[in-house]
């Protein structure tokens, strides 16, 4: 994550992910919607090797929010995440 990058600590965050399954006919589509507070926005390693990756691992970009009922819940956002910032 970039230093100029808007998802900052603090910042109120609306995140929508999509996970796509199934044949084109028989095709779903779930979709989740997560609001809470940013703990933390990074692009962190996975136990996952991989050859050309930094340090030979897989590195996902992790956004860890509290949520308005206290939960903490961590998510691995991707191009298809969409996030909106509610400040």
């Amino acid at each position: 994550m970039s230093a100029n990058s808007p998802i900052k600590p603090g910042a109120r965050v609306r995140v929508e992910q999509s996970i796509h399954a199934g044949e084109s006919a028989g095709r779903a589509e779930w979709t989740t919607r997560v609001e809470g507070t940013v703990l933390s926005c990074e692009a962190e390693p996975t136990s996952s090797w991989y050859a050309h990756g930094k340090d030979d691992r897989v590195w996902l970009l992790r956004l860890r929010l509290k949520k308005d009922d206290g939960e903490i819940t961590a998510l691995n956002l991707d191009e298809a995440s969409v996030v909106t910032i509610l400040d």
